[in-house]
């Protein structure tokens, strides 16, 4: 082989060798800090009301799920209620189900309220390393939940109840 194929094999193994080691990188910061949210995706903060609030909360429709609830796995029967929306799950101390798993990312998924229809509820996944599924089914954008359907994270299984 000449001088300038071999020249050109070791830039082409540097650069690839670079690119993975990018990319290892990139997915130990996603699993560390949490995958960034953009602005748009985000939901608008609560407005602090300086004095008593006079409004009732509102009360849950009769059939409609009130808790989120941990079926399977090391953290069986944890739960979180729906009325604290959005519910983060991941093994970060600020979820609001915390997860004991090897394969639950820091800020995993969370579970909110549809803003287009009161009363559905969505499970979307924040960027995970190894995926949030429904089913068998991996979720690649935010999914409607219904009672009783069960939501895979890891080792572990949610299901919304009342």
């Amino acid at each position: 082989m000449s001088e300038l194929t071999l020249f050109l094999i070791r830039i082409a193994y540097l650069a690839i060798l670079w690119i993975f080691v990018l990319s290892v990188v990139s997915v130990i910061r996603s699993d560390m800090f949490g995958a960034r949210v953009p602005d748009a995706g985000r939901a608008p903060a609560r407005q602090r009301s300086k004095g008593p609030s006079k409004s009732k909360p509102a009360k849950p429709r009769r059939g409609a799920p009130t808790h989120v609830l941990v079926v399977e796995g090391r953290n069986a029967g944890e739960r979180a209620e729906l009325a604290d929306a959005p519910i983060l799950i991941g093994r970060g101390s600020d979820a609001a189900i915390r997860l004991d798993d090897d394969y639950v990312s820091t800020r995993h998924a969370r579970i909110a309220a549809s803003a287009s229809e009161p009363g559905q509820w969505f499970v979307e996944d924040l960027g995970s390393t190894n995926g949030t599924y429904i089913g068998s089914v991996r979720l690649s954008q935010p999914t409607t939940l219904t009672l009783g359907t069960q939501v895979r994270i890891g080792k572990t299984i949610l299901e919304l109840r009342k």
